[in-house]
This record gives C-alpha cells, structure tokens and sequence, in this order.
C-alpha cells in the first residue's frame, strides 16, 4: 500500500516540478533552468545524505556496472526534455505522453530483463493495458 501511495506521489511531484521548472525556463533559459534543478537537487540530497546515511559514504564506489551511475546524466536530459515538453504541448498533454513512453519503455526493459531486472514473460493482458492507457491519452486529445 505505501508502493502505491509512494508512487501516486511521485507522479504529482513530477508533475508540479514541470510547471515549475517550464516557468523559470520561461524568465531565464532551458539550461539554466535545468542546471539550477539538478544544483538545488544535488544540495538537498547532499543534506539528506549527511543527516541520515553519513556511514554509507562511500558505498558509492561499489556500485556495479559502473554505467548505472549515469542516472544523474539521465536525469539532466530528463529535466530538459520534461521542460521542452511542457512548454510545446502544456502539461496535460506532455504529462500523459511521457507517462506513456514510462510504461513502454519500462515494459520492454522488464520483458527484455535489461540492465539486471528480472526477465518477464509477455502477457496480453499488459499490452491490453498498454493499448488502453494509450487509447485513454487520444481519448484525452481528441476534439
């Protein structure tokens, strides 16, 4: 249950950062909007770190494939495209394409059992829901 709530608000933090992001870009620029997200998150996480997992500190340094410390990088590019995104298309609409490209990508990740997660077996019932969400967003769209 706290997945779920967890994750409910992850989505609507996501969603109030895009807004908010996409205006500050508006009074200065993509990259210096972008730099500032990443900035201000390193510091809190930073704080946090210190506070609550100062002996873990260098656990960093353990973590195997070395690619998958590349999540900050991934995350630069998210910030950017997020930004892009909702300033081209608002944030309903932006919201509801990255949230389906989320699933597919995931989806594939988990069918393919890419970058260490356990391999999946396909199921139509997930494509059906996948073809459903996606339904939904033209159904969203459609005038």
């Amino acid at each position: 249950m706290i997945g779920i709530f967890v994750a409910l608000l992850s989505g609507a933090l996501m969603s109030i950062q895009g807004v908010f992001n996409t205006e500050v870009t508006r009074q200065s620029s993509v990259w210096v909007s972008a730099s500032w997200v990443q900035f201000s998150a390193l510091v809190t996480c930073l704080v946090i770190w210190g506070i609550f997992d100062r002996k873990n500190l260098m656990l960093i340094t353990r973590v195997s494939p070395v690619y998958m410390l590349l999540g900050g990088v991934i995350g630069a590019f998210i910030t950017y495209t997020v930004i892009q995104g909702m300033s081209a298309l608002g944030p309903a609409k932006a919201t509801m394409l990255i949230v389906i490209a989320q699933l597919t990508i995931s989806w594939l990740i988990e069918l393919c059992g890419m970058f260490g997660v356990e391999k999946a077996d396909f199921s139509m019932r997930k494509l059906m829901g996948l073809l459903v969400a996606i339904a939904g967003v033209v159904l969203f769209e459609w005038e």
